[in-house]
């Protein structure tokens, strides 16, 4: 088969990771021709590392202006060439969407929908489009139950829903469990984009609650005024000494490795992939309790209501003070994120695009 999957960009997130780690493995031993379009092809990171790997990709552009009509007839012009197109994110579900219509011989489309809620669904206006949308499509995959159920409600009935975790190469990240009995330093990372379903403010308050022994890492980049907000904000609460943006990294696995605790404080995930990275860290894994993580941390590792900074600080200062409560739960976090390989997940992908394509 010709699978191509279109996403918007490169740039840092747990999509445009999830790519990089995919992609290779869809090939299937040759089997398959597996190629990536870019709505913005600009260089990053990620999409070198995906190059080295043999994928081929395609830009449409190197700008940020994903919604422009011209990118519709280049659109339709390249995904007439595939079996399979796979897209990911609002604008080329949109525009994927609107280049198959009247075509002949379309490729059966697919999208993954990657998160339980956005900002989208509160307009009631976009509702109707929405719906006209996730018709075009053979299939949507939601990469957490919630994630469907909350779709469903949204979108209305509809049978081409399908639930496929999404998963990390966790062999990258696993790690011994460290011994902290003798640990006088406490090192908390988060890893997350800068975006607004991220609650990167309830981490900065939680710290003011925790001795000076204990420091914040932050691990990522994404929108640069939402960036310099969250900056603005730990300043004000006079934690500029306290907390190091690190940017993006692609040693991710070795600064988790360094740390201490692994947090993510969000509003709202769909499956998020860094979820999976910190549980299989080796280090105690404490998230928000909200849809797209309480599933996956419930019974390995700890929650904390939505915005509740002294309970989060009370919950690392807890795990910090007790080594074999600690020990316990890194464990129990790194049984979890074994159950959320990549490996899994594309041995599920391959099999929808065949049951898709009849063979």
């Amino acid at each position: 088969m010709r699978i191509l999957h279109v996403i918007t960009s490169l740039y840092n997130g747990g999509a445009e990771r999830l790519m990089v780690d995919l992609l290779p493995r869809l090939r299937n031993d040759g089997e398959n021709e597996v190629e990536l379009l870019l709505f913005n092809g600009v260089e990053t990171i990620f999409k070198k590392e995906l190059q080295q790997t043999g994928i081929k990709i395609i830009s449409l552009s190197t700008t940020n202006d994903v919604y422009h009509p011209r990118r519709l007839l280049k659109l339709r012009r390249i995904i007439r060439q595939y079996d399979i197109v796979h897209t990911h994110n609002t604008a080329c579900q949109f525009y994927v969407a609107l280049a198959s219509c009247l075509m002949r011989n379309k490729p059966l489309l697919v999208t993954t929908e990657h998160n339980s809620t956005n900002r989208r669904r509160s307009k009631f206006w976009l509702q109707p489009i929405d719906r006209w949308m996730y018709g075009r499509y053979a299939s949507i995959v939601c990469i957490a139950e919630q994630t469907r159920l909350n779709l469903l409600e949204y979108i209305g009935n509809n049978n081409r829903l399908c639930t496929i975790h999404n998963g990390v190469d966790v062999s990258r990240f696993i790690k011994p469990i460290k011994d902290i009995a003798s640990k006088t330093d406490f090192i908390i990372t988060m890893v997350a984009a800068y975006r607004p379903q991220k609650d990167f403010g309830t981490l900065f308050r939680a710290l003011t609650h925790l001795p000076d022994n204990f420091n914040v890492r932050i691990v990522g980049g994404g929108d640069p005024r939402e960036g310099e907000r969250i900056k603005s904000y730990c300043s004000q609460l006079g934690l500029d000494n306290r907390v190091v943006f690190m940017g993006v990294r692609p040693d991710v696995p070795d600064i988790l490795e360094q740390s201490d605790v692994v947090v993510l404080s969000s509003h709202w995930e769909g499956l998020s992939l860094s979820s999976i990275e910190g549980l299989a860290s080796g280090c105690p894994f404490i998230a928000s309790d909200v849809d797209g993580l309480h599933d996956i941390v419930q019974g390995a590792g700890a929650l904390f209501p939505e915005g509740d900074d002294k309970e989060l600080a009370r919950q690392i200062r807890h795990l910090c003070e007790h080594p074999d409560e600690y020990q316990r739960i890194a464990e129990q976090c790194q049984q979890r994120a074994r159950q959320f390989d990549i490996s899994i997940m594309a041995e599920n992908y391959l099999k929808l695009y065949k049951e898709l394509a009849g063979k």
